[in-house]
């Protein structure tokens, strides 16, 4: 098998392999879908297979593949609600590029097992991640009322009561009015159970949750 046939078949399965782990995250509507995850795993075997063409001080190539992926993560990465979002598909495109990077390198073997690991993590683990995420969740509750002695106190009293542990952030008086900020964490079905006694209670006259 000549040279030429040989590089086809690579970046053939490159495509491929991008083609997949980028359609599991355009089906889920994921920054870096299809076309993103196509260009990362064919770029970075056509990166390793020239490193390896010129030899020597091309091996450098392969290894900055690493960093040029890393900028390109972290462009995926941001913070919506005080909440980091977008850390999986910054770790898929990592772990696209060492798949690119071994079928650059011929190997393969390595690239098929790579590739069921990590599309089986994101198919099934998804149920998994669920079920842990129900445990213990933390969100942010804001609480606004008419301002008494000890008014945030019994709040905090009621999230125990609900088996809730909360941690008391900004407070700020306006008038007669008191407003509250917590982060709270819980198991989702106790955290359900404290919003309904919240959202029922006559006088809390704001709540965000």
């Amino acid at each position: 098998m000549d040279f030429a046939q040989e590089d086809i078949i690579r970046l053939s399965i490159a495509l491929v392999i991008g083609g997949l782990l980028g359609a599991e995250r355009e089906y889920h509507g994921k920054a870096a879908g299809l076309r993103t995850m196509i260009m990362i795993c064919v770029g970075s075997a056509l990166f390793t297979m020239i490193s390896g063409r010129i030899g020597g001080t091309g091996d450098r190539i392969a290894a900055n593949i690493v960093n040029g992926i890393g900028f390109l993560g972290a462009g995926i990465i941001f913070r919506d609600d005080n909440r980091i979002k977008g850390l999986t598909t910054a770790a898929t495109v990592w772990a696209v590029s060492a798949l690119g990077m071994c079928v650059g390198a011929g190997h393969y073997d390595i690239a098929l097992v790579g590739f069921v690991f990590i599309l089986g993590s994101l198919l099934l683990m998804v149920g998994l991640a669920n079920r842990i995420q129900k445990l213990n969740q933390t969100r942010d509750y804001k609480i606004v009322t008419a301002f008494h002695n000890k008014t945030l106190n019994q709040y905090e009293e009621l999230f125990e009561e609900y088996g809730l542990r909360s941690t008391r952030n900004q407070q700020q008086r306006i008038g007669t009015e008191i407003i509250g900020h917590w982060r709270v964490d819980g198991s989702e079905q106790n955290h359900e159970k404290c919003i309904k006694r919240l959202l029922n209670d006559p006088d809390v006259k704001e709540f965000t949750f």
